[in-house]
């Protein structure tokens, strides 16, 4: 488009830019907003055409042509970068800032002292439907800056989830993790919570149904609603962790009749062939300094230290 800019003036590109930019807002919201829905104000400075001079930026018939670049906003200027080889460089003329006007000082309207424009607070009301989800925009169309010539652009917000501590929304489903104990996980459980829309579920599980560490599992119909159809819901899906006992909780006549209750172990047969060894426990900061003294003696085998020698007469 350069080249037609340059045989007409930039007249193609002053057609395209008849319409001012969107502007872009984002707006924190909360999970329970995006679930429940909320109403928020949002106070904006925008820019709005002069009512005083209505735009002109002066008094009626002050308002004159850019005798620098002559109306058109622009300069241009011719250079000789050959024999026979010339360049133009077109810019915005900085006596007018691309306007292709001028006005004196004396002439200048007081409120936008020429400019055309002034700024005013615009409070916006949001409304948040039930479903949204983050990043979802919302459009204010024509809100945005307003300049002489131009038709206002959009204002555009965008929806800026925070945090949950519980939940999570991903996709098309809600997650969370929810921590038990080993005898819920055995045992079966009631376990109640708390939704996003302030209600008490209970979680249920059979005692015919083990729950193991790092299973999965759903509950329909408790997630986020649908957008745009807040009857339908997604579903719930939870990530469950087994607290295990610590060392000692039983005794050995207990922790006999305990295993008696169990399903039976594998007993392994020893040979000759096998070593026995024992866990423990695992201390990864111990382990680097291990490794790291381990690379220090090697050192000291390749490369030994120079000291002080004691000299013998």
């Amino acid at each position: 488009m350069d080249v037609f800019d340059m045989f007409f003036g930039g007249g193609g590109r002053m057609q395209r830019g008849r319409r001012g930019k969107n502007v872009v807002h984002q707006l924190s919201v909360t999970l329970e907003d995006l679930c429940n829905g909320a109403t928020r104000k949002l106070a904006l400075q925008k820019k709005v055409i002069c009512d005083r001079c209505e735009g002109r930026g002066g008094k009626k018939g002050a308002v004159g042509c850019c005798p620098n670049c002559r109306g058109t906003g622009v300069q241009i200027r011719i250079h000789q970068i050959g024999p026979g080889m010339v360049q133009q460089i077109q810019s915005v003329c900085m006596e007018c800032q691309g306007h292709g006007e001028c006005i004196g000082s004396k002439d200048r309207c007081k409120s936008c002292n020429g400019r055309k424009i002034v700024r005013e607070r615009k409070i916006l009301e949001i409304h948040i439907d039930r479903g949204m989800k983050d990043g979802q925009k919302r459009t204010f169309h024509g809100e945005g800056d307003q300049e002489p010539g131009l038709e206002p652009g959009d204002i555009i917000i965008v929806l800026d989830q925070k945090d949950q501590a519980v939940f999570t929304h991903r996709g098309e489903a809600l997650f969370m993790c929810m921590d038990i104990q080993l005898v819920m996980a055995l045992c079966g459980f009631q376990k109640p919570m708390s939704t996003l829309d302030s209600r008490t579920i209970v979680i249920t599980s059979h005692p015919c149904q083990i729950v193991k560490h790092g299973d999965i599992k759903c509950v329909l119909n408790e997630g986020m609603p649908t957008y745009r159809r807040p009857n339908e819901k997604e579903c719930l899906i939870i990530d469950f962790k087994v607290n295990f006992p610590e060392n000692g909780f039983l005794s050995s006549d207990n922790l006999s009749l305990l295993e008696k209750l169990l399903p039976e172990r594998k007993e392994v047969e020893e040979t000759d062939e096998m070593d026995q060894v024992e866990l423990m426990d695992f201390d990864p900061n111990q382990e680097r300094q291990r490794h790291y003294d381990g690379e220090v003696y090697e050192d000291d085998e390749h490369h030994p230290r120079g000291g002080v020698q004691c000299r013998t007469s």
